[in-house]
């Protein structure tokens, strides 16, 4: 018999969860039965199906659309430290398989069987990411089993952001234990990089890239190379190191661009040049000056963070790959990602397709996010990256 309060679900709810998904919406739960307000916010309950059967043990939102989170199907553990040391010891021996270097993310949340947690290991400090209210209640047990599990210098929490509005949470950043230095230096691609834990955008760095971002080096051996959206460099320092004989890369921030210039200072990629401009703007601009190019980097944040964003961010991708695809050369490539998760593929290759109408292309290849963020596979949720590879056709000249 479970020692945690029931939480049942109305008849037939029941499918999305036994198919798979992870998540729990209030309109799902049977409320006579067991009426969820009554919960404390960021406890665990155990899941039941409308007869009462156990399908496992959940995170409780009591005040949020998504009420509940499942941690196990088995309802006969216990969510305690040694819970969470079982499931970080997997998703480090699944990283120690898949990478040979302590830069990755160690928990990709419901990939890792871990829903609201996000971790990312920059060598001897771990950044971790809290979007739920159980996982917030559950800090003392994550940092107990982490520093158990994994040898740290510091954790840091930097925990922002509009998942944690949702639950309710007020944003934190805070050393959770040990030090955190104001900057740490990674490794990726064969470059160095000064990395923000405390400012920088969600843990300092994007990790998800990193396999695209190799990709690209194969491509950039004397090209010039205009990186849009460039923050401090993940994508310019190393397609600098691969050859590229000059690199523009624009970022509205100027903080970010001073830590890419400190970047490419210490690796000695004196070819990359910076610009702080709005991405829209300066692909406009570099249109209006006969500007091209052989390779360009098209990563905007995500564009589309709600369902109400839709229309507009897609009309945001649609000028910005159109703008791109017309800057190139021919023979030129064009790597253009989204990272909304509500930019579905389909779309994102329906205004690339649009884009293409005016500038002819045609695809290489086609990316998303590297192995360290796996995707639970009925959980769409946690597949958010995509990307496209594209080549503007050369044609050789006809002989007169």
């Amino acid at each position: 018999m479970s020692s945690y309060p029931p939480l049942r679900l109305r008849r037939n709810e029941e499918r999305r969860l036994r198919a798979g998904h992870v998540w729990l919406y209030s309109n799902e739960i049977d409320t006579a039965h067991t009426p969820i307000s009554q919960l404390e916010a960021g406890s665990v309950a155990q899941v039941e199906d409308s007869h009462g059967h156990a399908l496992g043990l959940a995170h409780v939102s009591p005040h949020s659309l998504l009420c509940a989170r499942l941690l196990t199907r088995d309802a006969a553990e216990i969510i305690d430290t040694r819970f969470y040391r079982r499931r970080f010891a997997a998703a480090l021996t699944l990283r120690a398989r898949l990478l040979d270097s302590p830069y990755y993310r160690l928990v990709h949340g419901e990939g890792d069987g871990l829903p609201g947690l996000i971790i990312d290991r920059h060598g001897d400090t771990l950044v971790l990411q809290i979007g739920s209210q159980g996982m917030e209640r559950d800090l003392p047990l994550i940092v107990d089993a982490l520093q158990a599990e994994i040898p740290a210098r510091g954790i840091l929490l930097k925990a922002t952001g509009a998942a944690r509005k949702i639950e309710g949470l007020a944003d934190r950043i805070e050393v959770l234990s040990g030090e955190v230095p104001a900057q740490i230096e990674i490794e990726e691609n064969g470059c160095r990089f000064w990395i923000d834990p405390y400012h920088g955008q969600k843990t300092g760095w994007f990790y998800d890239h990193r396999a695209n971002r190799r990709l690209l080096q194969r491509f950039a051996s004397g090209r010039r190379v205009l990186d849009l959206f460039s923050y401090s460099g993940a994508f310019a320092l190393p397609l600098a190191r691969a050859g590229a004989h000059e690199v523009i890369a624009v970022d509205a921030s100027a903080p970010a661009l001073e830590l890419l210039q400190r970047n490419a200072e210490a690796n000695g990629l004196a070819q990359i040049q910076t610009q702080q401009s709005d991405a829209l703007e300066s692909l406009r601009l570099l249109r209006d000056q006969g500007e091209s190019f052989d390779l360009i980097v098209l990563d905007p944040p995500a564009l589309i963070k709600s369902r109400k964003d839709v229309k507009e961010g897609v009309q945001a991708y649609r000028r910005l790959n159109d703008l791109a695809l017309r800057l190139l050369r021919p023979g030129g490539l064009l790597f253009s990602a989204s990272c909304s998760f509500h930019m579905q593929r389909e779309m994102l290759l329906r205004e690339i397709s649009h884009a293409a109408l005016r500038s002819p292309s045609v695809i290489l290849a086609e990316g998303g996010q590297d192995l360290d963020h796996p995707v639970a596979p009925a959980v769409p949720e946690s597949r958010y990256l995509k990307a496209f590879l594209l080549q503007r056709p050369e044609y050789p000249q006809e002989d007169t």
